[in-house]
């Protein structure tokens, strides 16, 4: 079977609630107040900005360079950040619920802070566990989210054989995306993510010679030279929805 050509995956621009949550954590508090629902956090004006910026990464590429398909999360801030680095480039857009974040159940809202104060028992379950496999009551583990990542890269494979799809997704996207692309450890993988903060509207590719995808680009942020790009890593703690 043939296999895709080219993978990107950008994660979404700058939230309201990426601003609110970094807030509380450096503030030291244990909850992230945050009114809207995880599906329905918009963009900062500065996740708008980053976003069209990454449109001009896309006006650049040459026209056998271009995705020819995006597949975006439905959560708020991922579609505006797709239809923003979208427009005017003639890439269709189609929204995949697998795509979506990772579901925090319990944790949801607590800061790691919050998750040490309140939840005692899940953060040494977690700290027993490692974050590729804990799942939290209600919440999807690494794992969880990879079966579904799975099945999408499956379909996409089928359906666009030899073709070329960009993803907008979020941060945890952009990391287990990497781990199928190149077939990494679990403890390959937590390294990585122990040492990388991946940056709002960061691009990732591979790019296919021979039988395997070779990365290209990863957390690439040097189309935002113009835009600014806040820190985002945050402690190793699960406060991670935004």
């Amino acid at each position: 079977m043939e296999q895709l050509q080219w993978l990107g995956v950008v994660r979404h621009g700058q939230s309201t609630g990426n601003v609110i949550a970094q807030d509380a954590e450096t503030g030291g508090l244990e909850a992230i107040d945050i009114p809207e629902r995880d599906a329905d956090v918009p963009l900062s004006e500065l996740g708008r900005e980053q976003a069209r910026a990454v449109g001009k990464w896309l006006a650049g590429l040459g026209e056998d360079e271009r995705p020819e398909l995006a597949v975006v999360s439905p959560y708020l801030r991922t579609r505006q950040t797709a239809e923003l680095a979208l427009e005017g480039s003639g890439v269709p857009m189609v929204v995949d619920e697998r795509l979506r974040d990772r579901e925090l159940g319990v944790l949801d809202l607590l800061t790691g802070r919050g998750v040490q104060a309140r939840l005692p028992g899940e953060y040494a379950r977690r700290a027993r566990l490692g974050k590729f496999y804990y799942r939290p009551p209600g919440g999807e583990s690494w794992a969880d989210v990879l079966l579904r990542l799975r099945a999408l890269l499956r379909e996409l494979r089928e359906d666009h054989p030899g073709g070329r799809v960009l993803c907008f997704g979020h941060e945890a996207t952009v990391f287990l995306v990497r781990y199928l692309a190149e077939e990494l450890s679990e403890a390959r993988l937590m390294e990585i993510a122990h040492a990388t903060a991946i940056a709002n509207t960061s691009i990732s590719t591979w790019r296919r010679h021979g039988g395997e995808l070779r990365p290209e680009l990863f957390n690439d942020v040097s189309h935002l030279h113009d835009v600014g790009t806040p820190p985002t890593k945050q402690e190793d703690v699960d406060a991670e929805p935004v």
